[in-house]
């Protein structure tokens, strides 16, 4: 019989040759000697497949089952929080508890907050890392970007604040509708009588904030009337103007017996409140906050705060970074809903 009807047995170098790689390079996928790259290892399954290699079924299983080491990034508010320079802590922990499937994060705190800083910042970043998590009012400009990151390849991810755009992979953070309830009970119930009830939002387009004051409103609406809702009050997420901006209302309305603080500029809050303590003692509004941090303890210990509503930050990044790697490795996964159990601390808790 001729050699044509026996062609030549496809060996590795000719899978090799085919893939421009190494013999050595393509021995490690198949016999999981040593890493290789993922794209390398890829286009060595793509070869051996394409000519015929008869060990391209192993090579195919080895490939599938090597999960690449990732690089995640986190982009958060300015570094001035201190809750959000301890959520970029506890990330960092929770992605080197997975350090065999994650590079080492990126994480980085945005001083421009506005619309064009965060989408021109969220741009740079993806052309750096896998994924990106971040913190963010909802904007098109941001909602465009993420459509244009995903387009890419790389899933975007809502943390604390969800976003609207369905380019977004999912989000990561608390049901806040039962936050805004939540601080509603208590103030009312904690309340030695009816009153004016002051609510500070940091920006109307962050979504955890405005879903905060809606359910608020609607759970003294349906069941404590007898209370007065006034207008929210915008931090613009600046302590110094939360201050001014508290300390004038508590001047004006001596009939105030509850504060809700959905945002930051709490420290501002919080020193207007100390100071009206101090001024007039007796009874004092009812404070709760969301995030409980350093300053918030001292002021919950000395009676100017009564109730911090917040995240279980460690819970919240374990899952979040979970969340990221299962949408890498499975980009079909759809929306990704991390929603974590609310802390609940009062002075007596912590």
């Amino acid at each position: 019989m001729s050699k044509a009807a026996h062609p030549a047995r496809i060996t590795i170098a000719d899978v090799a040759k085919a893939a421009g790689v190494s013999l050595s390079t393509v021995d490690r996928v198949l016999n999981g000697r040593a890493p290789v790259r993922r794209d390398t290892a890829q286009r060595i399954r793509e070869v051996a497949e394409a000519i015929g290699f008869h060990a391209a079924g192993v090579i195919s299983e080895r490939v599938r089952g090597k999960r690449a080491r990732r690089t995640l990034g986190f982009l958060l508010e300015p570094r001035e929080s201190a809750f959000h320079c301890e959520v970029g802590r506890v990330l960092a922990q929770a992605v080197e508890a997975r350090s065999e499937f994650c590079e080492a994060p990126v994480i980085e705190h945005v001083d421009d907050i506005s619309p064009e800083g965060v989408s021109q910042r969220l741009r740079d970043m993806g052309q750096r890392v896998d994924a990106v998590a971040l913190t963010a009012a909802d904007h098109p400009l941001i909602s465009a970007e993420i459509e244009r990151l995903k387009a890419q390849g790389v899933p975007v991810f809502a943390l604390i604040s969800d976003l609207s755009s369905p380019a977004r992979a999912g989000y990561a953070g608390l049901d806040n509708r039962s936050v805004g309830r939540t601080a509603a009970w208590l103030i009312t119930h904690m309340a030695r009588e009816p009153g004016k009830l002051a609510i500070f939002v940091g920006s109307h387009r962050f979504l955890c904030q405005e879903l905060c004051e809606m359910s608020f409103r609607s759970y003294v609406r349906e069941h404590a009337p007898s209370f007065e809702l006034m207008e929210p009050r915008a931090t613009l997420e600046s302590d110094q103007m939360a201050e001014e901006v508290a300390r004038d209302l508590l001047h004006q309305h001596a009939d105030i017996v509850g504060v809700f603080v959905t945002s930051g500029g709490v420290d501002g809050v919080l020193r207007a409140l100390r100071e009206h303590r101090l001024q007039h003692g007796g009874a004092r509004p009812i404070g709760v906050v969301r995030e409980l941090t350093s300053s918030i303890r001292e002021g919950l210990l000395a009676g100017d705060m009564h109730a911090a509503l917040s995240h279980p930050l460690p819970q919240l990044a374990q899952g979040l970074v979970a969340a990221m790697l299962d949408v890498l490795d499975n980009p079909g996964l759809g929306l990704q809903q991390v929603v974590v159990p609310m802390d609940t601390q009062t002075p007596e808790s912590i």
